[in-house]
């Protein structure tokens, strides 16, 4: 357990901040508990910080001591509507890296546009739940190295979703693909929690611009519609033009972003 002194809180007292566990701060006002500090590694192998906090000079505080003990760089996401979060992490030295739009997107076909469009000869979607693992993480794969090749997986939307180191594919039933009898060319991921998302749609660099991606999102919205659900939600990065037209297209209605910032 480590501890440090800081300048007075809210009470007049010193604000203590302890390292109560492996990734794990807490700032104490005389012994009562007014922040806590967590880290959390994503599959990427970044490190994320995260600061719930009573008071501003908890927060400052917080950060302050996390920032000095974690290796660097350092990530944090926030939302981009909330100023004081954002203005926190700023003063802690943190600096944005990207944006990420948050999307609300219609399930209907008849909206979308997307009613059963045409595919390659001999290409098929086979929905969640009927995926070979072995041809589903092999895709996976594949398409991972095209992306850390080129723009790199960091681009991409972060994930927040635990898994065992090397293994991409938490749970197979999540997932639709296209694929030929020999190999799966793409990929879709819906995952429903409080609401569904479509968390990842993806291609082989070799057979984009074929109407695979578009097939795949006709597949995963038409079946959220006919489950009842209306809607969906995705995230896009601002620079990715091609995906931002795509679901704008498609009727998808931008509602928030997301501000990832970085301490270097």
């Amino acid at each position: 357990m480590n501890t440090k002194l800081f300048t007075p809180g809210p009470s007049g007292n010193a604000v203590l901040i302890t390292r109560v566990a492996d990734g794990q701060w807490h700032a104490l006002d005389d012994d009562l508990v007014i922040g806590r500090g967590h880290t959390h590694h994503r599959s990427d192998g970044r490190m994320f910080v995260s600061v719930d906090a009573w008071h501003d000079a908890a927060f400052d505080r917080l950060a302050e001591a996390m920032s000095a003990a974690l290796p660097r760089p350092l990530y944090t996401v926030v939302d981009e509507a909330d100023m004081a979060v954002t203005d926190s992490w700023r003063r802690a030295g943190f600096t944005i890296r990207r944006r990420e739009w948050e999307y609300v997107v219609p399930t209907d076909p008849g909206i979308t546009g997307l009613e059963a469009p045409p595919l390659p000869k001999g290409v098929t979607i086979v929905p969640g739940g009927e995926v070979d693992e072995r041809a589903l993480r092999e895709v996976d794969r594949a398409i991972r190295a095209e992306v850390e090749a080129t723009v790199g997986w960091q681009s991409m939307p972060a994930e927040v979703i635990d898994h065992p180191k090397g293994d991409t594919i938490v749970d197979p039933s999540k997932y639709a693909v296209a694929a030929t009898p020999e190999r799966c060319l793409g990929l879709i991921r819906v995952v429903r929690v409080k609401r569904p998302r479509v968390g990842l749609v993806a291609v082989r660099a070799g057979e984009q611009r074929r109407g695979i991606g578009r097939a795949l999102l006709a597949h995963a919205l038409g079946t959220l519609h006919r489950s009842g659900c209306g809607a969906a939600w995705t995230e896009v990065h601002e620079s990715n033009r091609a995906a931002t037209a795509l679901f704008e297209g498609m009727g998808a209605q931008p509602v928030s972003s997301n501000l990832e910032l970085v301490l270097r």
